[in-house]
């Protein structure tokens, strides 16, 4: 798990997959509003990293100088498209589209 004094290490770092493949570099990461913990982290991928894909980060964790995450490359690749607000928030319907994705309860 990925405590708030973690990200700055998170930031800017490479992201890899459940098997070790490296599928881009974390962008962002959102924090629950409720809990204020970290939930979702934004990973730029792609060839030129145009893409931002959303991941699940409570069960990530740090290992040297990368987050590992336990998800296949290709299901990060595959996450929906989704729009950040104003405020850097992502809505009740997004995050909704991204548990289903991820088959969280």
């Amino acid at each position: 798990m990925i405590t708030r004094d973690q990200i700055p290490q998170v930031l800017d770092h490479p992201v890899h997959d459940a098997e070790g493949h490296k599928v881009g570099n974390a962008k962002h990461v959102f924090v629950d509003d409720a809990t204020g913990q970290p939930d979702w982290v934004s990973v730029q991928t792609g060839l030129f990293g145009t893409r931002e894909s959303f991941v699940p980060i409570r069960e990530a964790t740090m290992v040297e100088d990368h987050l590992e995450v336990p998800y296949p490359k290709s299901k990060i690749k595959e996450a929906p498209d989704v729009d950040v607000d104003a405020r850097g928030h992502l809505s009740r319907q997004e995050e909704e589209r991204l548990y289903r994705h991820y088959s969280i309860g």
